[in-house]
């Protein structure tokens, strides 16, 4: 009896020691992390100044570890330094990172590289794969969607985030576009983005009622991202699929960019 007892007695320690593991691991059947949306306005301030490293302090002092950025240049520019602004980014904070150029244009006398202009995704978590697909614009600047799969402590997260155009045929066009695209989603995703409309738009409703999507900030009356002083417009968001859990949704008051970023924490379960 007392070698049986010793025997149970020991698998239970074990498996104590392994539940405790998986936990400070993160494999147990919740996962948490913080999500970000923020157009950058290619790293300019209000102040006219250009600051990675201000945007960079944004986005560390928020705690984000998937972040969905806009108006991001690579080798654009004096503007920008000529600089590849995603991958700055990321290497300011550690994180991984893909870029989808929806502008993409011939490089300028004495530089090499072609001049970008889109969006970017930053992840604390590893970034599995990405591409950037262009959506219809009707001849006016182009858009696009950046799809990543982030490996968030073994769930496989679908990252899409987008920049819509300035007027509703586009929007509406694109918004679809982006439902096409996310259908074929299996498991969790996050929507993150500019989409220049406002939650009662046409466009937003057309997003929301598919099923897909939730609005993170639902109910949230006083989410103005736009302009950053005496802000008086919402068209920046997080949205997630239905089965997310979101909680401290807030906008961040910083002044690195002409649009204040949005911030949520999410749950993803297994």
């Amino acid at each position: 009896m007392k070698v049986i007892t010793l025997v149970v007695s020991l698998l239970v320690v074990s498996m104590f020691s392994l539940d405790t593991q998986a936990a400070e691991k993160g494999y147990g059947k919740e996962v948490g992390t913080t999500v970000m949306s923020y157009n950058i306005h290619h790293g300019v301030g209000i102040d006219g100044e250009l600051s990675l490293n201000r945007i960079a302090d944004v986005i560390r002092d928020s705690g984000a570890e998937i972040v969905g950025l806009q108006e991001v240049d690579r080798f654009y520019g004096a503007r920008s330094d000529f600089k590849d602004q995603a991958k700055e980014l990321a290497s300011l904070l550690g994180y991984h990172y893909a870029y989808g150029a929806n502008l993409d244009l011939e490089s300028r006398e004495g530089q090499t590289n072609n001049r970008q202009y889109g969006t970017a995704i930053l992840s604390k978590y590893p970034i599995l794969h990405s591409e950037n697909i262009l959506l219809s614009s009707f001849g006016k600047e182009q858009r696009g969607v950046l799809h990543a799969v982030v490996n968030v402590r073994g769930i496989h997260v679908d990252v899409y985030n987008t920049h819509l155009g300035l007027d509703v045929p586009s929007r509406m066009a694109q918004v679809q576009e982006i439902i096409d695209l996310a259908s074929a989603s299996n498991g969790p995703a996050l929507l993150t983005g500019d989409f220049n409309a406002e939650p009662d738009s046409e466009e937003i409703q057309l997003l929301l009622d598919n099923g897909l999507f939730i609005n993170s900030f639902q109910g949230i009356d006083d989410a103005y991202t736009f302009p950053v002083f005496n802000p008086s417009e919402i068209i920046d968001y997080i949205l997630t699929s239905p089965a997310v859990q979101h909680a401290n949704q807030r906008v961040i008051h910083a002044e690195a960019s002409d649009h204040l970023p949005i911030a949520t924490d999410v749950i993803f379960k297994r």
